[in-house]
């Protein structure tokens, strides 16, 4: 645990909150627990975990036991424990801790999403309680339900051959730097933090 914790700070940008993309056939509960846990350790705040099929999402149970029993073993009962939030802001029980909040998303939760925020915008320009030029990129972001209370991600790993996020969150990806990783099926800490260096070495210039 002082490893992880030291290895955190020993960077020098940490990213706020991480995407965890799986575009891999079959997902891997274990390993992304272990990714989700290792993301509690060094610090970061946030995590989202995404797959093109839904299947974490479906099967959020088995993904919070699995993380719950590899914190208990990777991190002790040392922290104070939080609540998981779902996109759909379902509580499953206090299971996570170390100060992190964890989103578990499919596709419904982009683009999606964003269909239904502009339904909603135009539901208030219909009544009347608002009016076209109201709309702009803060009343999108407020109007959006999937990333309520998150901010966007700094940093996403993509995990598998696909050359794409596959869907993850399309909006709120514009100056989000991405990693493509070979696999997260047996993915090690050190691949991990090797990640987490590459992203803290990155220069972002955004878009100058």
């Amino acid at each position: 645990r002082q490893r992880w914790r030291a290895d955190g700070r020993a960077l020098r940008k940490l990213p706020v909150h991480v995407g965890l993309v799986v575009t891999e056939e079959e997902p891997s509960y274990a390993d992304m627990a272990s990714l989700v846990v290792w993301c509690m350790a060094v610090g970061i705040s946030y995590v989202s975990v995404y797959d093109h099929n839904g299947i974490f999402k479906r099967n959020n149970s088995r993904l919070m036991d699995e993380i719950l029993k590899q914190q208990q073993e990777l991190l002790g009962l040392d922290c104070s424990k939080y609540s998981v939030e779902f996109a759909n802001h379902d509580k499953t029980g206090q299971v996570l801790n170390c100060q992190s909040t964890l989103k578990v998303l499919s596709p419904e939760d982009g683009k999606a999403d964003i269909v239904k925020a502009a339904q909603n915008f135009c539901q208030l320009v219909a009544q009347q309680q608002r009016t076209h030029s109201d709309l702009d990129v803060n009343m999108l972001d407020n109007l959006l339900s999937s990333t309520h209370g998150f901010p966007d991600p700094d940093l996403v790993l993509k995990f598998g051959p696909v050359d794409s996020t596959l869907g993850f969150l399309p909006w709120h990806i514009r100056l989000t730097e991405i990693i493509s990783l070979p696999s997260h099926l047996n993915i090690s800490y050190e691949e991990f933090f090797s990640a987490l260096h590459h992203y803290a070495a990155c220069e972002q210039r955004w878009g100058k």
